[in-house]
């Protein structure tokens, strides 16, 4: 194994908190020493000076940056300590961070670039000093503008180079939410960054070079103005076209993936959701998308759940209208299913089993009765109470109902036949609407067919099919009519004249 094998798996085994500190660490300290170097490399042998370049000045600035590294290195590791601890704190204790630690996470870039800063305002001071103090104070003056703009760029490429590391702590933080303090850059300052890196500083000292020939008086060779020109030319050129490239990235990234979570979600796919870690406003559109489609997903529960309790066409005429107390007479059809025997079902059997049976029950009939283009208007402990026509027409309505009523009694015989059930069938003119407060109602239909349906299905108890109807319903049943026959008139419970009555041509009086 290799030395770099080595260092990598050693690397490797630390924990991630410790991984990410040393990183951020790193990177930022190798920031301003590659700075440092820019600097001692622009002064030496790119930007002309008042004084004849010497050994001997090489060899003293070459000294000074040495002896600034390990102040440099203490200062870098000690403020990314200070910045990363809270951080690193809540990551340890694998627990939500709260509002005030997601605002500092946030805050980390803008005080890195603030640390950084302020450490090459004292490299400033501290070079223009020392070569001040050894030369003349027009050198001073250059090697000063010449610090400050690479502590310009420096600090910088570190608020840009912060704000990617941290991209997968803040993802985690922000998944439970943006803090409503949050403090938003733009999009624009993260560019003006880049553009302050890549293309201000490099231009910058154009200037200083157009500065000092014009007040050289002792004149300036062609060639050596012309090599500056060309490099820093070059620098502005490469550097300003990368730096560009990643902030233009920095921003279409998230914006591509905001592109395709809406796709998603047009396709009608609401499990879309976004990792938040932009602090700009890009990170507050990843938020507003993800709070758009969990509010997306809360209204799909919310209007499955309607449909389930009130059914397709009452929920959609709601949504449509609103909520209304109160109701109107329409015509429309009713099919009453109960369970005959439920109090010895409930007694010779297991609770869950009992639950079970009328579980599968309902299921029957929920099937049955959406395949014929009616809706469950409520269940009613062991029975089941379908509409059809209300509130929406339904063409062929006695045809509908009359052909879920038999298929429903020969599926219950098959399927479930330790569940029997009567079955009666009735249509007329109904009240249908909303009864009950504002705060909670019930879509119902009220009428004598509601009770005839309800009656007939204990009439239905005593034929082997265990379907009855109203015969009314045959005559405007087209050809399903040639399924059913007509059975003497009965009195149901409860109702004073008799009731013409057709069962299934299966079916026979019993004994």
């Amino acid at each position: 194994m290799t030395l770099r094998d080595e260092i990598r798996r050693r690397y490797m085994a630390q924990p991630l908190v410790r991984r990410t500190h040393v990183v951020s660490s790193v990177a930022l300290v190798t920031i301003n020493l590659a700075g440092a170097l820019i600097v001692f490399g622009l002064i030496a042998f790119v930007i002309p000076l008042p004084v004849e370049i010497q050994n001997s000045w090489l060899t003293a600035n070459l000294l000074l940056i040495l002896a600034l590294t390990i102040p440099t290195l203490i200062y870098g590791f000690a403020c990314m300590l200070l910045l990363n601890r809270p951080v690193l704190r809540w990551v340890r204790a694998r627990r939500a961070p709260t509002d005030a630690e997601k605002l500092w996470l946030l805050a980390i870039p803008r005080w890195t670039l603030v640390y950084h800063a302020i450490g090459w305002l004292l490299a400033v001071g501290i070079f223009a000093g020392f070569n001040g103090a050894r030369y003349t104070t027009d050198v001073a003056l250059i090697i000063a503008q010449v610090v400050a703009l690479a502590g310009v760029s420096a600090s910088a490429l570190a608020y840009l180079v912060s704000e990617r590391l941290l991209r997968g702590f803040a993802s985690v933080a922000l998944r439970t939410g943006v803090p409503e303090r949050m403090r938003v850059q733009t999009v624009v300052t993260r560019t003006m960054f880049a553009w302050g890196l890549g293309t201000a500083a490099p231009v910058a000292g154009l200037v200083l070079v157009g500065n000092r020939l014009l007040t050289d008086d002792t004149g300036a060779e062609v060639r050596p103005v012309a090599r500056t020109i060309v490099i820093l030319a070059a620098i502005a050129f490469f550097v300003g076209g990368v730096m560009i490239v990643l902030a233009a990235r920095a921003t279409s990234d998230p914006v591509r993936q905001l592109r395709l979570a809406l796709a998603q979600v047009e396709r009608g796919d609401l499990g879309a959701t976004l990792p938040v870690y932009d602090a700009t406003e890009i990170g507050l559109l990843q938020s507003g998308f993800n709070e758009m489609a969990e509010g997306l997903r809360e209204r799909e529960r919310m209007r499955d759940l309607f449909d389930r309790h009130v059914g397709g066409d009452v929920a959609r005429a709601a949504l449509r209208g609103g909520v209304q107390l109160g109701g109107e007479a329409r015509y429309g059809g009713i099919l009453f299913a109960d369970v005959i025997g439920s109090t010895a079902l409930a007694t010779e059997r297991e609770p869950a089993d009992v639950v079970a049976l009328l579980n599968r029950f309902f299921e029957i009939v929920i099937d049955v009765v959406h395949a014929h283009g009616g809706w469950i208007n409520k269940f009613e402990g062991d029975a089941a109470l379908a509409v059809w026509g209300i509130p929406l027409p339904v063409d062929d309505l006695e045809a509908h109902i009359l052909a879920a009523a038999r298929e429903l009694g020969a599926r219950l015989q098959e399927e479930l036949p330790e569940v029997p059930a009567g079955i009666g069938v009735a249509a007329g003119e109904m009240v249908a609407g909303n009864v009950g407060v504002a705060e909670r109602y019930e879509y119902t239909v009220i009428g004598d067919p509601v009770t005839e349906a309800s009656r007939l299905s204990e009439v239905a108890k005593k034929f082997p099919g265990r379907v009855v109807a109203n015969a009314v319903l045959l005559d405007a049943a087209g050809d399903e009519a040639t399924h059913w026959e007509h059975k003497n008139a009965v009195r149901a419970r409860g109702r004073q004249a008799e009731t013409a009555i057709a069962v299934t041509r299966a079916s026979e009086d019993l004994p």
